[in-house]
């Protein structure tokens, strides 16, 4: 796809997003002139770049939206749900289209239905005209006779008289070369004004001059305009051509603020410097006989040129393809790998340079800013969601009251991409099994427009999501006997859940808590989806609810994936990662306890249980040559904090600050009851696993499971050394 239509398509997709939720607004508040012309501007600025790119069918439809929105502004049609319901099948049709452009560069979908619809309603009120309905048609052709009538008058700001299309106050000045011998030329001053994307803006421009005239010149040149490299006007001088048709064919496009025109000729540049001579009272001859005022003319012109390099503004941000900055991560994460390996081999030989140092440090940097370039705002995913909690409560008859917090924090490109659906099938659930009808809400005391809130918030290295309605919410009891009539558990065991577990139960495969099947949900399919999805990226998912007040599905997801730091620890000789930021302190097993038959430790009061990976993982016997323990520095009845929890304490032997080297501080297990425990943070789950000893702590690159492996408890993803072991990385929640 060339760079012109993937400009196009960029820019079209956030018009269409910016439409829905214009359009949102103005449904909600139909008096809302701000957001009326909010409508009116995106839908005309789409129409204008289809024209500029050539794409006449999505062109001649946006002139269709854009003559019935005319319309509303005008007060000649009221906002009705069926008036917005056709204004949003025809956001949906150019949604189409533009994605047929962005995939083939043609259009195929055939939108001549929709649009004698539209124009219906546009002149009668109604897509059905009865026989007294031509008055209102009188009117709309008077409307659009009047608007042919406005659009062929002068604009104000273009400079012209009205007449010829001349403005005689413009100063023609010198051609280009290329413009030397144009006979009968006009010259105009395109003003652009400030724009995100000057190059996309200039090139618009010189595609219809092209179209339209046989020959121009442009100062800067065309390929220095395409590259955005001007301030916000150019020159174009345009051979054998009226200045009132230069000015009307490009006041037309939507790129174009103002033109100014003015008739020139090619001694234009000699008219000019005449004029300055006029100008001086006693013109003072140089050195070589020419008058200064002759080499003040160059002189001006080049100074010109100069001052406008010096006080044009830097570019600050450029559209990069994604799947460049996913090949750039992946390199990184490559570097990370070839890292990893050579400072193991030079620890092997004893040596550890200062420049191996220097590397790390270089290489954090780069991985800090790759992984930045794929952060990008939740805006992204969330800004498409209006439109999907409107279109579905309008199916099911329901009002409801949608807003979102936080849509400026940002998470990675990959996590955003896959939690967009997941995001989906929650909020079709808010607002399907959630939310009652307004006769329900009524009688119940509540207000008959019911809310569902989005909201995402950074904590540290997380983002928290959640989705949270004022519904009807779940009822625990009946959760457990829908559980037992289903066979999801049995009887005993629903009875001793408490009501936070039995919520989770809407997460099981094949549960679902709608009374009837639905064309929303309420097939039991996707709530188990939804776990899985958060699981893979490194993330959880939980369920709060109140009956009567609503329910809040809540996820917590790492703001960045891949790239992560990890302790290893040794579990009967095999190697094991545990991301540091979910560890809180490591120390020896000497102070485990056994309460009412479970492993305990204690810490300040509360009870951690023991988790022994050995058991958990089921890991296999050691080999008989590495029976014994690796090298390591033991503590006696010390500890090793990670820094991470503030509230950590030390063991009776005092902490040990770990700084970046927990091996120092790691011991073995050499006998039964021995071993280290590392302890959780408890903002992430409250346990202590235990292992045969800590290794070491470093970098990663972390792949997630694929295929049946796929969501496995207790395994997050693997990590690739080095030397080409390959580690797996635990899921200390689901472990």
């Amino acid at each position: 796809m060339d760079s012109h239509r993937a400009a196009f398509v960029a820019e079209a997709e956030d018009g269409i997003t910016d439409l829905n939720n214009a359009l949102l607004a103005l449904e909600a508040d139909p008096e809302d002139d701000a957001a009326m012309d909010d409508v009116f501007r995106v839908a005309h600025t789409l129409k204008g770049n289809a024209a500029a790119m050539g794409y006449e069918d999505v062109s001649s439809f946006g002139h269709a939206l854009e003559d019935l929105l005319d319309a509303v502004r005008g007060g000649e049609r009221e906002v009705t749900p069926e008036l917005m319901d056709l204004l949003f099948e025809g956001v949906d049709t150019v949604e189409a289209m533009v994605a047929e452009i962005e995939g083939t560069g043609e259009v195929s979908t055939d939108p001549s239905d929709l649009e004698s619809r539209l124009r219906a309603i546009e002149e009668h009120g109604t897509v059905d005209p009865g026989p007294n309905d031509g008055s209102d048609g009188d009117v709309a052709a008077d409307t659009d006779a009047d608007a042919d009538a406005d659009e062929d008058a002068a604009p104000e700001d273009s400079g012209s008289d009205g007449s010829d299309g001349v403005d005689s106050g413009v100063d023609v000045p010198e051609p280009p070369a290329a413009a030397a011998d144009f006979a009968d030329a006009t010259y105009a001053e395109v003003t652009v004004g400030e724009t995100a994307m000057p190059g996309v803006d200039a090139a618009l421009v010189l595609r219809a001059l092209e179209e339209n005239f046989e020959e121009y010149a442009t100062r800067p040149d065309a390929e220095a305009l395409e590259e955005g490299e001007y301030e916000e006007s150019f020159d174009a001088f345009v051979a054998d051509a009226e200045p009132a048709v230069v000015a009307e064919g490009l006041e037309a496009l939507t790129q174009v603020a103002a033109v100014r025109t003015a008739v020139t000729s090619p001694d234009a540049g000699s008219a000019s410097e005449d004029e300055v001579d006029s100008n001086d009272d006693e013109p003072i001859d140089s050195d070589d006989g020419e008058s200064v005022a002759a080499e003040g003319s160059d002189d001006t012109d080049d100074e010109t040129d100069t001052s406008g390099s010096a006080d044009r503004e830097e570019i600050k941000s450029i559209r990069v393809d994604v799947d460049q900055v996913d090949e750039l991560y992946g390199l990184v994460e490559q570097l990370v790998t070839s890292r990893i390996k050579l400072r193991r081999e030079l620890e092997g030989t004893g040596t550890e340079p200062d420049t191996l140092d220097e590397l790390d440090k270089l290489a954090s940097s780069l991985q800090d800013t790759a992984m930045d370039m794929r952060l990008i705002p939740f805006s992204q995913v969330s800004d498409s969601f209006p439109r999907l909690v409107r279109d579905i409560a309008r199916d099911l008859d329901k009002r409801v009251a949608f807003e979102i917090e936080g849509d400026d924090v940002e998470l990675d490109r990959t996590i955003l991409t896959e939690m967009r659906d997941p995001l989906v099938h929650v909020l079709r659930n808010a607002v399907d099994h959630g939310i009652e009808s307004a006769e329900e809400r009524e009688a119940a005391g509540k207000d008959p427009v019911g809310r569902v809130e989005l909201t995402a918030e950074r904590e540290r290295d997380h983002v928290v999501i959640e989705v949270a309605d004022d519904g009807g919410g779940l009822d625990a009891d009946r959760l457990r006997e829908k559980a037992v009539a289903e066979g999801v558990e049995d009887r005993e065991t629903v009875e001793a859940m408490t009501d936070g577990e039995v919520y989770d139960l809407v997460f099981h495969p094949g549960f679902s808590t709608a009374e009837e099947v639905t064309d929303v949900s309420g097939r039991g399919v996707g709530m188990d989806v939804v776990r899985t999805t958060a699981r893979d990226l490194d993330g959880s998912v939980s369920v709060d609810s109140e009956p009567g007040e609503g329910t809040t599905v809540r996820f917590r997801l790492p703001v960045t994936v891949a790239i992560v730091k990890v302790m290893f620890v040794d579990v009967n000789g095999t190697e094991y990662g545990i991301p540091i930021k979910s560890i809180a302190e490591v120390s020896r097993a000497d102070d485990v306890e056994t309460v009412h038959g479970d492993e305990v430790v204690r810490h300040e009061d509360d009870l951690y249980p023991v988790i022994r990976l050995a058991d958990r993982l089921d890991a296999a016997e050691p080999e008989a040559d590495t029976a014994d323990p690796p090298d390591a520095a033991a503590t006696d009845g010390g500890s090793v904090e990670t820094g991470n929890d503030p509230d950590s304490t030390a063991g009776d032997g005092g902490p040990i600050e770990t700084g970046d080297d927990v091996a120092a501080a790691s011991g073995t297990a050499t006998a039964a009851g021995e071993g280290m425990l590392v302890r959780i943070r408890e903002g992430t789950r409250k346990v202590a696993l235990h292992c045969d000893g800590v290794l070491d702590q470093e970098e990663v690159v972390v792949k997630p499971l694929d295929g049946p492996l796929s969501g496995t408890p207790g395994l997050s993803g693997t990590a690739v050394l080095g030397d080409g072991d390959v580690v797996a990385v635990l899921d200390v929640v689901s472990l």
